[in-house]
């Protein structure tokens, strides 16, 4: 396994270690339902290191990123970020990524999922006809997500960068926690805001960057983050996971990804996908509340009240913040409207749940 620039220290603190993404991660720490908490209310910190981040440089940098992800980067100005996809050439998604704009036209980098690094950086270099320079800067950057309602305030101490006013979705370079040339997002995949912040793994700024953190944030209730609770957080907020939700066959229409695929331009597969829009998918990612008591997971079959297969489970929890149990799963498109009645067959069981609007609330 891989490990991070933090994996020492989370095996002192006695995290819950395990595989992920080919990486040796942190579950949790004091456990879920705790860590959940502490960043709906409070701040939390999560390692993301294993994140991929591609820069791409030249005149014909934003030419390449607009044929190969499916939102508009033309928009972007300096400073500013933009959920996107990879759209491949069967009408599904090889991953969904953040696209940073660094230098308009010039500079810009690419950020995706852990398991996807690799092919990504294949699919791209396979769309680089123009000689765009690349590199792969996956192995030597550091990113730390630290998160929650408290996040801004806690940290601004730490920077130069005026982190309280960044607007969502947007970034700046500056020092942080002594370290220069830290890149300073108003990202995040949990919902209750916050930054994260991408360095170079070199001279020991990892750790200096950890221990400043925690040396500031610790006495004001700051923990470490795991993975576990970086899942319910996401699913509460009804984000896709790659690899669960959205993947190689599920196409952008269908997992409600109209939003970031624009057909004022060309991108990849586009006039396949224009027509499945212009159709109208067959199925629809929806979020679902269970009202039977049962918790669903990834793979469980959804069907009608006739017993009848009508979709499939991608994600399902107990969510900590609702006490409820909610999911995400493909159904046929007549019976994805809010409120309709679906059941999901939990061995061999049928529990009654609904389509739900998410965030789930």
């Amino acid at each position: 396994m891989l490990n991070t620039p933090f994996t020492n220290i989370h095996i002192g603190l006695g995290a819950k270690m395990a595989e992920f993404a080919g990486y040796n991660m942190p579950i949790s720490y004091t456990g879920i339902n705790d860590e959940h908490a502490t960043v709906r209310n409070n701040v939390g910190v999560f390692d993301v290191s294993h994140m991929g981040e591609f820069i791409l440089k030249g005149p014909d940098a934003l030419e390449l990123i607009q044929r190969v992800t499916s939102n508009d980067a033309s928009k972007l100005t300096a400073g500013k970020a933009q959920y996107s996809c990879f759209p491949n050439n069967n009408n599904g998604i090889v991953d969904d990524l953040i696209v940073y704009c660094i230098e308009p036209n010039n500079q810009y980098m690419l950020v995706v999922n852990a398991s996807n690094i690799q092919k990504d950086w294949d699919w791209v270099s396979a769309h680089n006809t123009n000689n765009v320079e690349m590199h792969n800067i996956s192995a030597k950057t550091a990113l730390l997500a630290i998160q929650g309602p408290n996040a801004c305030k806690m940290m601004q101490p730490l920077t130069d960068v005026d982190i309280l006013n960044l607007q969502y979705y947007t970034f700046a370079k500056g020092t942080f926690a002594g370290v220069d040339n830290v890149l300073i997002s108003a990202t995040g995949y949990t919902g209750s805001g916050g930054i994260e912040i991408y360095f170079e793994d070199k001279d020991g700024n990892a750790e200096k960057i950890w221990n400043k953190i925690f040396e500031v944030g610790g006495p004001q209730g700051m923990k470490p983050i795991g993975l576990g609770a970086r899942d319910t957080l996401r699913l509460e907020m009804g984000y896709c996971l790659y690899g669960n939700d959205i993947d190689d066959t599920t196409n952008p229409i269908e997992a409600g990804l109209g939003w970031i695929t624009k057909f004022t331009k060309d991108f990849v597969n586009a006039e396949a996908i224009k027509a499945i829009k212009a159709e109208g998918p067959k199925r629809k990612l929806v979020g679902f509340e269970m009202i039977d008591k049962g918790i669903p997971r990834h793979g469980y079959i959804i069907k009608d009240a006739g017993g009848n297969e009508i979709g499939v489970v991608t994600s399902g929890t107990q969510a900590p913040s609702l006490n409820k149990a909610v999911g995400l799963g493909y159904v046929a498109t007549e019976l994805s409207a809010i409120d309709s009645e679906i059941f999901i067959d939990v061995r061999g069981r049928l529990l009654k749940a609904k389509v739900a609007k998410a965030p789930f609330a």
